[in-house]
């Protein structure tokens, strides 16, 4: 399973966004099933397409979660308290709440590859001490 931030579900799904062919590239590249995101990345992603696209484009996210190629994550307290402690060490960044959420959930389920545009992800050190495997690789 792979994680997925606001950019690439955007990317995907808006054809005239600057990003478009290289997230259907990577796409395309990931393990088989689907990608799992937080509410954070998907409200940030609902809100950007709508501005983007239009209704139009906020339809196809609600049909990309309704064929199961998107799935939604609800984080367990335990993970909100992760959130704000990875928000608060780093602040220089900053780090905002839909990176944390990704990196908390990375943590929480072991999964640590995720799919975004955003090079802090290759700074965000996990509690292990490793670090994400970002894709596309750029």
């Amino acid at each position: 399973m792979t994680l997925v931030d606001s950019g690439p579900i955007i990317g995907l799904l808006d054809k005239t966004d600057p990003y478009h062919e290289t997230c259907t590239e990577a796409a395309a590249e990931l393990p088989a099933g689907p990608m799992l995101t937080t509410w954070s990345c998907f409200t940030e992603a609902m809100y950007l397409l709508g501005r983007a696209a239009g209704a139009a484009g906020q339809a196809a996210l609600w049909n990309v979660i309704a064929s199961h190629l998107l799935q939604l994550h609800t984080h367990a307290e335990v993970e909100l308290k992760r959130m704000a402690e990875l928000m608060h060490q780093s602040r220089d960044l900053p780090m905002d709440l839909a990176d944390a959420s990704l990196v908390a959930l990375a943590e929480s389920i072991g999964v640590r590859k995720v799919f975004a545009l955003d090079g802090h992800f290759r700074v965000y050190q996990l509690k292990d001490g490793s670090y994400l495997e970002v894709v596309p690789g750029r």
